[in-house]
């Protein structure tokens, strides 16, 4: 048998990683704190209960540690959603094949007037979306939509179903740059509940998805999980887990990690546990102190207030003017939305607030900074 992260993890009890976070003391924060480098069980220390009086603490190491690795920069990028169409059934998801909405894919001419709108605002980075649906949005369309806007630019992300290796081989040789896959939960029987029929419901086959994309040769993966269908803390230990085995392993590959919080969609799903504003930044200061390169990216779904505050504390990247619907930009703007934004400001307002905050937007990508 090949090794994956599936070995590692199977190392691992869910109910045993909860008890052992939570068990943290005061003296594991301060003793956390007061290293240069940190592993796993600092970590643990650091999402915990017991971490909670020393945020504001961890927020001024983390801000300085960003500034010194990445200066006073952020990156902007853009989602473009490319089709709605989905063969999962996905109980946090718009886009679910049971519910009933219009479902549209873009034709080439459609892709290429969104991209009109998003290069007048700017942008040079790029994250194409599509639905879980092979047989409409399959490989060969994604390839076809990579070619039609690589030369507009620098580079090219997709969140798409996870491929199989020689897939990702083929669309890195023709543009591809980064992929962002999260596993959801990495409950096993929770993540089960919540997806109980379609392509996604093979646990294993997301898990490893990660592993598929290093033997790929891909530039940089992105990682995460969705917050509220599991607790919290023991889904972000099992990233950070992740994370580390994938830059021992696949050292050459960079990572990202995203902070996704349960969102109101169509068919609504309430989040199982929790997290709450104090707790993401709880969150992203832990990721900083964990690991001082990995970058950490800020979604629309976080609200105009708690993204002004970020942008500070640790995170390298943030979207703005986002949306979630295929075609939402300059097409279909009034087509069903994934889920629902919380930022709703132009791009242009959220480039005055990045500046306001001594803050030099970056359009491109990272490489320069390593």
């Amino acid at each position: 048998m090949e090794n994956t992260f599936i070995n590692i993890f199977d190392n691992y009890n869910w109910d045993d990683t909860l008890k052992s976070i939570f068990n943290k003391t005061t003296q594991d924060v301060e003793y956390a704190l007061g290293k240069s480098k940190r592993d796993l069980e600092d970590f643990k220390a650091l999402i915990s209960p017991a971490a909670k009086p020393f945020l504001e603490k961890m927020a001024q190491m983390s801000s300085l540690i960003t500034k010194k690795r990445f200066g006073n920069t952020i990156q902007m990028y853009a989602p473009m959603y490319l089709s709605n169409e989905c063969q999962n059934i996905c109980t946090y998801c718009g886009f679910s094949m049971t519910n009933k909405i219009a479902r549209r894919t873009l034709t080439d001419s459609e892709i290429l007037k969104e991209v009109a709108f998003l290069k007048d605002k700017g942008y040079d980075h790029i994250l194409l979306v599509t639905g879980e649906a092979n047989k409409t949005v399959g490989v060969d369309y994604i390839k076809k939509a990579i070619q039609l806007i690589r030369s507009q630019f620098s580079n090219i992300t997709i969140e798409v179903q996870p491929l199989d290796q020689e897939e990702y081989e083929l669309l890195v040789e023709n543009g591809l740059y980064a992929v962002l896959v999260y596993q959801e939960t990495y409950h096993r029987e929770e993540y089960k509940k919540h997806h109980p029929k379609g392509k996604k419901s093979n646990f294993n086959y997301r898990l490893e998805t990660p592993d598929r994309l290093g033997k790929s040769g891909i530039h940089k993966i992105g990682l995460g999980a969705l917050f509220g269908l599991e607790d919290w803390r023991a889904d972000s230990f099992f990233t950070a887990l992740h994370l580390k085995y994938l830059q021992k392993t696949y050292w050459k590959t960079k990572y990202s990690i995203s902070f996704p919080r349960l969102r109101p969609h169509s068919g609504g799903l309430e989040p199982k546990v929790e997290m709450t504003d104090s707790d993401l930044v709880q969150l992203i200061c832990a990721f900083r102190l964990l690991d001082e390169d990995v970058e950490l990216s800020m979604s629309t779904r976080e609200s105009e207030v708690f993204r002004n505050n970020i942008v500070n504390l640790g995170a390298t990247s943030i979207s703005a003017e986002s949306k979630t619907n295929p075609g939402g930009y300059a097409v279909a703007p009034q087509s069903l939305e994934q889920f629902e934004i919380s930022d709703e400001r132009s791009t242009e307002e959220v480039v005055t607030m990045l500046k306001d905050k001594g803050l030099e937007v970056v359009w491109k990508d990272w490489d320069r900074f390593f």
